[in-house]
């Protein structure tokens, strides 16, 4: 008797244990959210080694596709020497994105922040940040900008197409990036062509070359010869803008730099204006460059495009001479709709803007998904560009896919989002409508063999050569070399 009432004793407090176990295991999954699935790889090491071997690749998505198959569309990974939680996903990575600093704030690699600047609007939060990148969206949006961005890249590609020879070819990733720089930097700082333009592209160049560096600061490494060609032109741009500051008439500012300095508040100082001076120079060595060159590459790579898209800006053309107004305006290069079309899947398939990295300030959960605090999150756009959800045939240059798609939807992300959105987006857009419309009604052309480069930027192995011919006619016949 005693023995079956042991028994019967020890199996209740066993069933009362399993349920009680269950019990808490299910109360626990309601209280304490589930990370994401994942692996967070080496030690210290993480996944980073994988991540930039795919990265180097024709298809660095190759890291994340692997990963999506096994583990969904969000997945925890460690790259970058953080535990990081990866969203591949259009809704996750546009909520994200919607986000402000009470749930995420900017992460990126140290040694390009260290190349930034403190104060630098990629990198700052809260009232500061939104009142620099308010003043230069709404000056970038303005009409005075973009129809002095419209002369100024009409003069700098007249200048640069004039001197192309039809004996040797011409390598466009160059002669867009030249072009690109000094309107940008006219733009910010109304620099002409001169010693001080020279000085100032020397030095970026310097500079930017250690954004991806290893984090090493010691006399001879890249970062530190990129931080002391910072130092250089930090003291250019200082010294134009105290000239600024004695001149300036802040009822009709005609440059970044003088939105800035006539707003008048204590907190844009000299330093602040610089370090945001500098880091706006990268879209004109790095973002519309490239998608000038991109937009070249796929274009050559597709005749039924640019025989469309040489049509349409050869029949703006004859229309404004028989107008009798051989110059064209902002307006009339972002009228053409296949250009447009032609642009917006260059950046779709380009994807010059990769992703973007936040840290979590506190703990979120999105769509299901937690995100620890302290945990950085990277919305990878790539590989919700060339989604096949998203996109039929994703690898596929169509521009005809975007006649009737909305840009403004979650899955075309090229420049951002949220209170981040690159505030120069309309003027990449212009200067690369400006650029295509002089090339292709002035020249016919054919491309030599070369391939994307994906990582640490994105740019054209052999700087896209081309053989051109000046156009005598409206034939879009190509170049015999």
């Amino acid at each position: 008797m005693d023995n079956c009432t042991g028994n019967l004793l020890a199996t209740a407090i066993l069933l009362s244990a399993i349920i009680f176990y269950r019990k808490l295991k299910l109360l626990s999954s309601y209280t304490t959210p589930r990370l994401p699935l994942g692996t967070l790889g080496w030690p210290f090491l993480g996944e980073t080694l994988d991540f930039i071997s795919c990265a180097y690749s024709d298809r660095p998505e190759t890291f994340m596709d692997k990963r999506r198959l096994i583990y969904g569309k969000v997945f925890k990974s460690h790259i970058f020497g953080n535990p990081t939680i990866v969203s591949t996903d259009a809704e996750v990575s546009r909520s994200i994105l919607q986000s402000d600093e009470k749930t995420f704030v900017p992460s990126y690699p140290r040694s390009l922040t260290e190349l930034m600047g403190k104060s630098s609007v990629l990198l700052i939060s809260g009232n500061l940040q939104r009142r620099i990148h308010g003043l230069i969206g709404a000056f970038c949006k303005s009409s005075h900008l973009k129809a002095q961005i419209t002369c100024d890249m009409q003069k700098y590609v007249q200048e640069s197409m004039k001197s192309w020879s039809e004996d040797h070819p011409v390598y466009i990733q160059d002669q867009a990036k030249n072009i690109a720089f000094q309107v940008l930097v006219k733009a910010l700082i109304s620099l002409d062509p001169g010693q001080d333009m020279e000085f100032l592209k020397k030095q970026f160049q310097e500079f930017i070359a250690g954004l991806m560096s290893l984090p090493i600061n010691v006399p001879g490494s890249r970062l530190y010869r990129s931080l002391q060609a910072r130092k250089k032109m930090v003291n250019l741009i200082h010294r134009i803008i105290q000239d600024k500051r004695s001149s300036l008439d802040s009822s009709f500012p005609k440059d970044i730099a003088e939105i800035l300095l006539s707003d008048g508040s204590q907190q844009l100082t000299d330093d602040v204006i610089s370090d945001n001076i500098i880091d706006l120079m990268i879209p004109g060595e790095d973002s519309v460059p490239v998608l000038m060159t991109l937009a070249i590459k796929y274009l050559s790579d597709c005749p039924t495009a640019l025989q469309q898209l040489t049509d349409e800006n050869l029949r703006l053309k004859r229309i404004k001479e028989n107008l009798e107004e051989p110059l064209l305006c902002w307006r009339d290069y972002l009228s053409l709709p296949f250009t447009q079309n032609v642009i917006t899947e260059t950046l779709r398939m380009g994807n010059i803007i990769i992703g973007v990295m936040r840290k979590a300030t506190k703990d979120v959960e999105i769509k299901g998904h937690f995100i620890p605090k302290g945990w950085c999150v990277f919305t990878y756009f790539r590989s919700i560009h060339l989604d096949e959800d998203a996109y039929d045939s994703p690898y596929q240059f169509n521009p005809w896919r975007w006649q009737e798609r909305d840009t403004s939807g979650s899955s075309f992300t090229p420049f951002g989002g949220g209170q981040r959105l690159c505030p120069g987006l309309d003027l990449a857009r212009l200067e690369a409508s400006i650029f295509l419309h002089h090339f292709v009604t002035q020249f016919r052309w054919a491309a030599e063999e070369d391939c994307i480069i994906n990582f640490p930027t994105v740019r054209m192995k052999r700087r896209m050569p081309v053989w051109v011919k000046r156009r005598r006619d409206d034939s879009c016949s190509k170049p015999k070399h």
